[in-house]
């Protein structure tokens, strides 16, 4: 029998992980890694599609609360329990303060700030009952940093940013630590649909690279290993803590050429 107090590969075993977003780009990333680390993982998603096994795939539209209910019921009806919830659904959002109108702005907070607070609401129950649970959710870099063209997705990230100190004080007696990571320019199939879109991808593609000072977009699987770190069952004293994935473009700030 594996020793799983000693064995890495095995270090969220008998633990299940709820990965919303999780069928494609970080999040699945992330339930694959979870899976591969011995944790019992639902992908939480509009469209589940063909999750591959180990997994369980569970639609849901994090923008509907009885949808949401529903899928963290289907869960506790498989897996009887939830230990960690990782907060990763969302949509993008180009464009100045005055290029979306609100309809659109409402869309996109909708299920970037209100699908993260119906998701954890609902598991919540079940994550107090774990005894010793973790929320990650996934910010990004333009809650710390002002970029061009991102006014409606900063606004939408930075409230994740707050919000997540504000649960991991809240829920700290719960026995539930509450983390955010913030990716840099992930290369991810929306980074893939916005270079699709631009006039010129290489020259876009050349820009969005040089921006972080590592001169490369950020791996899906880099973020996904930032997410199980701040999960982590060990990391006991870890809450409130924001962990940047990016390239060292929130922090450093380095000589051109």
């Amino acid at each position: 029998m594996t020793d799983t107090t000693t064995d890495p590969r095995a270090d969220f075993a008998g633990l299940t992980a709820v990965v919303t977003g999780g069928a494609s780009g970080i999040g699945a990333a992330t339930a694959a890694l979870f899976a591969a680390r011995g944790a019992r993982v639902a992908v939480l998603d509009l469209d589940p599609g063909d999750v591959p096994s180990p997994l369980l795939g569970v639609r849901a539209d994090v923008t509907d609360d009885d949808s949401v209910t529903a899928a963290v019921d289907e869960v506790m009806t498989a897996f009887g329990r939830i230990d960690i919830l990782v907060n990763n659904a969302g949509v993008g959002a180009a464009g100045t303060v005055e290029a979306n109108d609100l309809d659109e702005w409402r869309r996109v907070l909708d299920v970037n700030l209100l699908g993260l607070v119906r998701t954890t609401r609902a598991a919540l129950p079940a994550l107090r009952r774990a005894g010793s649970a973790s929320v990650v959710n996934v910010g990004s870099i333009v809650a710390t940093a002002g970029l061009p063209d991102r006014a409606l997705y900063s606004a939408s990230k930075g409230a994740v940013l707050s919000l997540t100190r504000a649960m991991a004080a809240d829920h700290v007696r719960d026995g539930i630590r509450v983390n955010c990571v913030c990716p840099g320019t992930v290369d991810t199939p929306w980074i893939g649909r916005l270079l699709d879109a631009a006039a010129d991808p290489d020259t876009e593609l050349a820009a969005l690279r040089s921006r972080q000072p590592t001169g490369g977009l950020v791996g899906m699987e880099e973020v996904a290993r930032a997410i199980l770190h701040l999960a982590d069952p060990h990391q006991r004293s870890l809450t409130g803590a924001v962990l940047a994935v990016d390239g060292g473009m929130s922090g450093l700030r380095v000589p051109q050429g």
